[in-house]
């Protein structure tokens, strides 16, 4: 059984308390969130409430969820390309298409399947079964540099660089449109979206401080190749961070609204190129590089 408990805030006043818990907890859909409500088991200052129930600053919200019924996940013997590889971690250049760890929905053909069978037992197990050795991850459509741990010391290491923002990681694009300055850095916060809960947004309101540094690699007539260097690793960031100056990513299909690629595409052009983080045993800098996926070198021809 988890128990959640939290005050609200003055930011979220007069919110409905189901879009308020499902802004608080990602893991939870909204219309769990909904079920349980209803069911009488989420309470406001110690009485149960409707989903409409609009909360107020400084009310507490409390409630009981039972333990999930996590599934076996199974090894497949799925072909990885590996770019570094010790005792301690693996890096992998994610394929376009494959989900990082599963989901529902998503209980096979995931990079975590492909561990699996890869490094056998040798693989974190901070995050849990469904995430063995998963201390970041890029998008099913984005492609690149993914750097997984094979225990619990490597994995508390790159976790902490990852929160002090000093892995390098740096990630190549093509863009809408023709940027007029050769680089830029973009500093908005980024949250969920306050309608599409699916989707993030620049929330100046509930957004948490993100940071997007890009340089022009390349310019062509209607697009520009660029080079993104994440300060911050939000979700869709470097998406929602182009997106946000006009320039949305070519073939994102949630951010790039009304701007139809006239390629076949296979989601965004995002790709993680470089990896950069300090080695958890040996203290040296390691840095891996994933070559540019044939899709995307094909595209840039196209461009020329």
């Amino acid at each position: 059984m988890s128990e959640y408990r939290f005050q609200i805030t003055e930011d979220m006043e007069e919110e409905r308390i189901d879009k308020c818990v499902a802004m608080l907890i990602d893991s939870l859909s909204r219309s769990y969130i909904q079920k349980i409500i209803k069911s009488g088991q989420v309470f406001v200052n110690g009485i149960a409430v409707k989903p409409s129930y609009q909360v107020k600053c400084d009310d507490e919200v409390t409630f009981d969820l039972p333990p999930s019924q996590e599934p076996d996940i199974v090894a497949e013997d799925i072909p990885l390309e590996v770019l570094y590889e010790d005792g301690d971690v693996i890096v992998v250049n994610k394929p376009k298409g494959m989900v990082v760890h599963p989901a529902a929905g998503h209980y096979s053909g995931t990079l975590v399947n492909a561990l699996m069978h890869h490094c056998g037992d040798s693989l974190s197990g901070i995050n849990g079964v469904m995430r063995p050795g998963i201390v970041h991850r890029i998008d099913m459509d984005t492609t690149g540099s993914l750097i997984v741990c094979k225990n619990d010391k490597a994995h508390e290491s790159i976790a902490a660089q990852l929160k002090e923002h000093s892995i390098n990681r740096r990630y190549h694009a093509i863009c809408h449109g023709v940027l007029k300055e050769d680089e830029g850095v973009i500093h908005k916060p980024i949250g969920r979206h306050p309608t599409e809960r699916k989707k993030m947004a620049v929330n100046e309101r509930n957004g948490k401080d993100a940071i997007t540094h890009y340089k022009v690699l390349q310019r062509f007539k209607d697009y520009t190749y660029i080079e993104c260097r994440l300060e911050t690793g939000r979700t869709h960031q470097i998406r929602v961070h182009m997106a946000s100056i006009g320039h949305p990513l070519l073939g994102d299909e949630v951010y790039a609204a009304g701007r139809k690629s006239p390629f076949k595409l296979q989601g965004q052009t995002l790709h993680a190129k470089i990896l950069g983080f300090i080695h958890p045993t040996t203290g040296e800098y390691v840095e891996a590089d994933a070559p540019l996926p044939e899709y995307f070198r094909h595209l840039l021809d196209i461009l020329q």
